[in-house]
């Protein structure tokens, strides 16, 4: 058997199905020169002595061999991506391995150049296993590198479950509402539905329905005819033909104007649409995904939602709990923040009294006030260490001064001696506001890291210049 030249040297090891002289044919001719491996111990090294471009590992029926590979690359310091092989229909297996590190999942069974061909591509876009998250435990300290991290955590016990049924309702091609209160995470669940379906390969588009005026949001969802109106110069495919063969994800579908529910209804029925303006009937291949932070029954007793539009969009209803309910995935989903966020070649801790702070936390804004605080410890937080200290929570003040504000606190308005506690917290944002922009290459990107808009953080400079002129100089 010949290999050409230009194959990718890869690793294999899969003691539940060894190669077969056809597999490694196959192979070759798709560009991958397979190097097969019985044992850990053979891979142990072949690491140390192989410079090869990726590592294939076998799956069995658990996730074990998966985190024992991923222990022992660890420890020999080596970096490659990981691609995984299963047996067809283990989906929950396969989520697991993309959400533990790997870069490509695909079937035990596939040896043809597509198949190959995109697992060479996610592997040369992947330098290293990504870390997925934390154990669901308190460790005694959360570290996290620059390595890369999906956004997609799941550990706590609801979450799981929730993550299972998911799955299993995403193989059926049925409409879901997922409903949870603001911030918790619903387009994440709409993207894992998306992902454990049979349209995956298919596009995922979204829209918020809360967004834009009504004759956007129908122009948006259903497209036009050139000529349909004044400015239609040319014809517009809507978002329903743009997810064809894929899912349309309606976001805050409770926002949506009683008119336009009509429409929708129709087009879910009829699983066709007409554009603006035109005459033929465009069949449609779509999931539709709603979301709602509202009690959408309520809405139906105040006639503000349509009851059969109800029930077309909730065939199956999944509810996303609050953060506080699921307090497993918090210390998890620092991680990941921390990794989404950092700059360079940088490890990051968390205290553990800091972590029992945000264990402890009721977190009213959820998963989106978790990366508000998160980004904030990061600008305040001089040593790549976070503590109680840098921990900025929106319901309460800033329970610090930091020592380093001293020396241009100084140039600041003193508060009269009735207030000490406003002074404190007035000092402790005007600190947080410089340490942003310091941090940051633009007014914008320090209000996104402050978790304030552009609008809140001018006028606040508009309010600091007299007295932080130093701080306007940054403006």
């Amino acid at each position: 058997m010949s290999t050409p030249s230009n194959a990718s040297l890869a690793l294999w090891l899969d003691p539940f199905r060894p190669l077969t002289v056809a597999d490694r044919a196959q192979l070759a001719a798709a560009g991958v020169d397979a190097q097969p491996l019985s044992t850990l111990d053979d891979l142990q090294a072949a690491l140390q002595a192989t410079p090869a471009a990726m590592l294939v590992l076998g799956l069995g029926a658990d996730i074990a061999l998966f985190n024992d590979t991923l222990a022992l690359i660890q420890t020999t310091g080596r970096s490659m991506p990981l691609v995984c092989r299963l047996e067809r229909r283990q989906l929950e297996l396969a989520v697991q391995a993309l959400h533990g590190g790997a870069c490509h999942v695909l079937a035990a069974d596939d040896f043809s150049g597509a198949a190959w061909g995109l697992a060479l591509q996610h592997a040369k876009h992947d330098t290293a296993p990504k870390a997925a998250a934390v154990a669901a435990e308190t460790p005694a300290a959360v570290h996290i590198s620059d390595t890369a991290v999906r956004s997609v955590v799941y550990v706590d016990p609801v979450s799981r479950n929730l993550l299972a049924l998911a799955q299993r309702v995403a193989q059926a091609p049925v409409a879901v509402l997922v409903e949870g209160p603001t911030g918790s995470g619903k387009e994440v669940l709409a993207r894992v539905l998306h992902e454990s379906s049979n349209a995956a390969n298919g596009p995922f588009i979204g829209l918020n329905c809360a967004a834009l005026p009504e004759h956007m949001i129908e122009d948006m969802l259903f497209g036009h005819e050139k000529g349909a109106f004044t400015g239609a110069v040319k014809e517009h495919r809507g978002l329903f033909e743009q997810a064809q063969g894929g899912t349309l994800f309606l976001d805050e579908i409770g926002e949506l104007p009683l008119t336009l529910q009509a429409k929708l209804l129709r087009v879910l029925q009829e699983r066709c649409l007409v554009r603006l303006g035109g005459e033929r009937a465009i069949a449609l291949d779509v999931r539709v995904v709603a979301a709602t932070n509202k009690n959408l029954r309520e809405q139906i007793a105040l006639r503000e939602f349509r009851e059969d539009l109800y029930f077309r969009l909730s065939t199956f209803k999944l509810r996303v709990p609050a953060l506080a309910e699921r307090s497993g995935d918090i210390l998890p989903l620092v991680a990941r923040l921390l990794a989404r966020h950092v700059r360079g070649n940088q490890a990051w801790s968390v205290s553990e009294e800091a972590q029992r702070v945000l264990l402890s936390h009721r977190w009213p804004g959820n998963v989106r006030e978790l990366e508000n605080i998160i980004q904030r410890a990061m600008v305040l937080c001089p040593d790549n260490h976070i503590g109680v200290e840098h921990l900025m929570f929106d319901d309460a003040p800033a329970p610090f001064a930091m020592p380093e504000a001293s020396a241009w606190m100084q140039d600041l308005p003193q508060a009269s001696a009735a207030s000490p506690l406003q002074a404190t917290v007035k000092h402790s944002e005007h600190h947080a506001i410089r340490a942003a922009l310091e941090a940051s290459r633009s007014r914008e990107e320090a209000a996104q890291k402050l978790g304030i808009s552009p609008r809140t953080l001018r006028y606040k400079l508009a309010r600091l210049r007299d007295a932080a002129p130093a701080l306007a100089a940054h403006s």
